[in-house]
């Protein structure tokens, strides 16, 4: 019976994942390159016409919207790969400086014609082709099996919905957002002490590394965000990216303004060693400050990127109780800070700036400033829609126009006879 758990419990972990967006993309890649090579075993006069499942792989992505950008590049490239090599052909045979004429040519093609990341698929093509004997047929069959695939994986992707990454992107700023908080956490154990100089200046490189951390979360975000185009499956697609895209913008801006006060903290480290940073009643402040702080950046998290209106109500009161709380820590460490500036003026400037980078990081995360965002996001955006649709509607006039005009004309020849 063991036996039996052991061997079945990866086919139990892989029904589990049956929405994981990485296994549904594996099987629709999967079965759009198999229907592509079935198609083209029987249009294709290539034996093994392997060229139709690489164009389903390469164009099945992971968005309907890249899938479909995708589809044009791949199919420009290869047409314009096997043009190159039928021109090459008519002039010159397959030798070594040919060879190389034709890859420095493809190259060259395949920047003209802008196909970005299928340059080589270029040179490839031609180069292939160039290869066999029969340029013609093998150039013809290259660009049949090329369509095939080309029209496979858009089927796929209309008939098979592809998935939504919206979950992963949220994953990726939940986790940011508590990479944040750790770090936050860390420097209000230090600060509260007498940490010394490497310490903080330990922190403040860390807090340069979630620089690297916004930049993946961003390519999650841009791959969620083009899920959501043209995709069936989703409804308010205009609505999820611009959450989360304004939600990983506010989390940016408090992850600078989060490096800027572990300089401050660096920079009041070497000003007052030998001595702690703040006062035995200052220093437990700043701690909890920063704890409450980091609290509210994790429930910021939650509410962006949560779906479900009952939830996002519940994260939402959370986050405001969690900002008032921080906003009553705030006053009391002012008024402390300046009890101790009136006695001793020396790092004035420091704990200004102290205080000036907290209040930045509460005021960005405040509710009332992040619906006036999400309002002001919303309003570009259709606006920007209109936009599209009026020129689409001034050049289908354009169209119109003559065939108006000369129907017109047929009205009033007719009136007359």
């Amino acid at each position: 019976m063991r036996d039996v758990r052991e061997w079945t419990a990866p086919l139990v972990r892989l029904v589990r994942r049956h929405r994981d967006p990485v296994v549904v993309q594996a099987l629709r890649s999967t079965v759009a390159a198999t229907i592509a090579y079935v198609i083209a075993k029987q249009l294709s006069p290539e034996p093994a016409p392997l060229t139709a499942p690489l164009t389903a792989l390469l164009v099945v992505q992971v968005t309907l919207f890249a899938t479909l950008t995708t589809s044009i590049r791949r199919v420009n490239s290869v047409v314009a790969g096997v043009l190159v090599a039928i021109a090459f052909s008519l002039l010159v045979g397959l030798t070594w400086w040919s060879l190389a004429l034709v890859i420095l040519a493809g190259l060259a093609v395949g920047h003209l014609v802008r196909v970005d990341e299928f340059v080589a698929e270029v040179a490839i093509s031609a180069m292939l082709v160039l290869g066999v004997t029969t340029v013609g047929s093998t150039g013809w069959a290259r660009i049949v099996e090329t369509l095939i695939g080309a029209v496979v994986g858009m089927a796929c992707n209309l008939l098979l919905a592809p998935p939504v990454w919206t979950e992963h992107a949220g994953e990726s700023i939940d986790g940011l957002a508590r990479r944040m908080r750790q770090l936050m956490l860390h420097m209000g154990e230090e600060v509260a002490g007498r940490p010394p100089v490497e310490r903080t200046a330990a922190r403040l490189h860390e807090a340069r590394r979630l620089d690297h951390d916004i930049a993946g979360v961003d390519a999650a975000l841009r791959q969620a965000e083009d899920s959501l185009r043209l995709n069936p499956r989703v409804r308010e697609g205009l609505l999820h990216r611009v959450v989360l895209r304004t939600g990983l913008d506010t989390l940016e801006i408090c992850t600078v303004v989060l490096r800027v006060l572990a300089r401050t903290f660096t920079d009041l480290t070497k000003a007052r060693e030998p001595e702690p940073l703040f006062s035995p009643q200052t220093g437990p402040l700043v701690q909890q400050l920063l704890s409450e702080i980091s609290d509210a950046v994790v429930s910021y998290a939650v509410l962006v990127t949560t779906d479900v209106s009952v939830s996002a109500e519940s994260a939402e009161s959370r986050l405001a109780t969690e900002l008032r709380q921080a906003a009553a820590t705030r006053d009391k460490l002012a008024q402390l800070l300046l009890e101790e500036v009136q006695r001793d003026a020396s790092q004035w400037q420091l704990h200004g700036a102290v205080l000036t980078e907290v209040n930045r990081i509460l005021d960005e995360m405040d509710i009332e400033h992040r619906s006036k965002r999400l309002l002001e996001e919303l309003d570009l955006h259709t606006r920007a829609q209109r936009a599209r649709r009026s020129r689409l509607t001034r050049f289908a006039d354009r169209l119109g126009a003559p065939v108006r005009l000369g129907r017109n004309r047929e009205d009033a020849v007719g009136r007359s006879l």
